[in-house]
């Protein structure tokens, strides 16, 4: 069997097998090294997260933007886009507050906050934070929400500037988030690396009981995808349609077998394409405007994971989220998650963006980055899957006859797609 060397998850475990064995063989001994490997990797994340956030954002709102015939199609497809992004966050966030997999938990880190600065302020000074006074000096002091809030301005007004300023500033911004994309990938090629760092700490210190809350964590994850892709998506086809969603479901295989090996939407979106014209009877003129969109912007497992994994690293650190932090969470778990790239473990990138909102430290990364690459496959089939039934859904909305009973359509010979 050929073993693969040159996958990411392969190196990830083996980081992981090797932090663990580190810390029990040599234990206190082995925490120098463990800290200084560690911090190497949280370091070069911390370098890449406001140019991503700035280029990410940015560019995505200028590329949505720019598209032609917006107009009601536009608002139906953002507007369901945001919706279900909302439900399943809401789902995540309820998940974790009921079942809370980080409490009494015996994992502690060295970088225990002594505060939250989201939980002491109020959520009437929240929303005022969002408006950065100066967003260079946001970008400067780590302020996501604000950096955040600025670039999704930006984009939105170089999208509305005349030819050829538009597009020659939409390209440059397209330009610089593809070379910060290779950053981040290369950066996230130092994960096994921070890995083995953080664990071996963790064992040399805590022993092997400190991960029982990790497997609870991950249950709660799964638990929350499966809600959202069983329920909550095909309760919105029913309501919405008024037809069974088992037809669109019965289609969907390919797609999501894709996107969960690959664990990328984009990759995926021509296999999406075809399962929603030829199963459930959406039109190409809708699947092909409103699928690169969702590729692009609508991430609700990436959105649940995220307001779950910040909550139980909360959890673990032993602090009550108060509402105003709560909804912090959620705010920021939206707006990342429209920003996040269709590319492997790009999730984990932006829940930093998040965890640096709330101000809880990076080094909680180290918690979950053991279980992520699992979670990424489950939650990129879900994106994947709620990106099909939003087509659905607004191809209802625009009047077509979707799901309808009898034969599969028939449709033209495939074409390419942009």
């Amino acid at each position: 069997m050929r073993i693969p060397f040159r996958s990411l998850t392969f190196w990830i475990f083996l980081g992981l097998f090797a932090g663990l064995a580190a810390g029990a063989l040599f234990g206190e001994k082995v925490v120098p090294l463990g800290d200084t490997l560690g911090e190497l990797f949280l370091r070069l994340l911390r370098m890449a997260i406001m140019p991503l956030i700035v280029t990410s954002i940015t560019s995505a709102v200028i590329s949505v933007g720019s598209r032609e015939n917006l107009g009601v199609l536009g608002a139906q497809t953002f507007g369901y886009y945001i919706v279900s992004s909302l439900a399943a966050i809401l789902t995540g966030q309820l998940l974790v507050n009921i079942l809370a997999p980080g409490v009494g938990s015996t994992l502690q880190l060295e970088r225990s906050p002594d505060a939250i600065p989201a939980i002491e302020k109020g959520f009437g000074q929240i929303l005022l934070d969002i408006i950065p006074e100066n967003p260079f000096a946001s970008m400067a002091e780590g302020n996501v929400l604000p950096v955040i809030f600025f670039s999704i301005m930006l984009g939105y007004f170089i999208s509305r500037i005349r030819e050829p300023h538009r597009t020659q500033i939409g390209d440059l911004f397209a330009g610089l988030f593809d070379a910060m994309l290779r950053m981040t990938q290369l950066i996230i090629w130092t994960a096994p690396i921070g890995v083995f760092g953080i664990n071996a700490k963790i064992v040399a210190t805590f022993g092997f009981s400190a991960f029982k809350s990790l497997g609870f964590y991950f249950v709660v994850v799964l638990v929350g995808l499966a809600i959202h892709a069983f329920f909550t998506l095909p309760l919105a086809i029913r309501l919405v349609t008024g037809r069974s969603p088992i037809r669109h479901y019965r289609g969907m295989p390919p797609p999501l077998v894709t996107a969960f090996s690959t664990c990328s939407s984009i990759v995926t979106l021509p296999l999406t394409m075809k399962a929603v014209t030829e199963n459930s009877g959406v039109s190409r003129k809708i699947a092909s405007f409103v699928l690169p969109i969702g590729a692009t912007v609508n991430m609700d497992g990436t959105a649940l994971y995220e307001c779950v994994a910040v909550v139980f690293i909360a959890q673990v650190y032993g602090f009550d989220l108060t509402f105003g932090a709560q909804l912090l969470i959620v705010l920021t778990a939206l707006l990342a998650s429209i920003g996040a790239a269709s590319v492997p473990m790009a999730g984990l990138v932006m829940m930093t963006i998040i965890l640096s909102a709330v101000g809880l430290p990076l080094e909680a990364v180290g918690l979950i980055i053991a279980v992520d690459r699992f979670l990424d496959m489950f939650r990129t089939a879900t994106n994947v899957l709620s990106d099909s039934v939003g087509t659905v859904i607004v191809a209802k909305l625009q009047g077509e006859d979707v799901l309808r009973k009898g034969p599969a359509p028939t449709t033209p010979a495939p074409t390419r797609y942009a």
